[in-house]
């Protein structure tokens, strides 16, 4: 896993709002990045529900989110839709940005572990931790970023 303090990687990928090039966001704002194991399962929904549901609020503190997982575009398009996610699900087929960024394997190999990661607008990791943190938390690295 990365540490705060540590440079982040950047990459180009295809999302559900099409191709995301990390380079054109650092510098310009601060970005949430939610590496989580699946598509439309209930830990996963409960947790990019609850960023939906304050997406305004991190918007206007100059933030951008994204989900990543190694699931397929149209999965994650139906996912996307369902719950009208207003932020880009990442397609990670090749599982390169999860290498990238540290986040190790669960349960045999298959899934992707949860880690949330906030990119300072400077380019470095600001926040890094395992889990499902509840949105105030991130909210408040964020605002104490500004």
């Amino acid at each position: 896993m990365l540490k705060v303090g540590d440079s982040a990687p950047v990459f180009t990928a295809t999302s559900t709002k099409g191709t995301i090039d990390l380079r054109n966001h650092i510098g310009k704002e601060n970005i949430v990045l939610i590496f989580y194991p699946g598509d439309d399962t209930p830990i996963c929904t409960k947790q990019l529900c609850a960023v939906q549901d304050h997406y305004k609020k991190i918007e206007q503190a100059n933030t951008l989110v994204f989900g990543v997982n190694p699931g397929g575009m149209d999965k994650k398009r139906s996912f996307a839709d369902k719950f009208r996610y207003e932020f880009p699900l990442i397609v990670d087929e090749d599982e390169s940005i999860r290498k990238a960024y540290d986040v190790g394997k669960v349960l045999g190999l298959f899934f992707q572990q949860r880690i949330v990661y906030i990119i300072g607008n400077n380019g470095t990791i600001i926040y890094a931790k395992k889990g499902n943190p509840p949105v105030s938390e991130l909210l408040q690295v964020i605002e104490n970023q500004a």
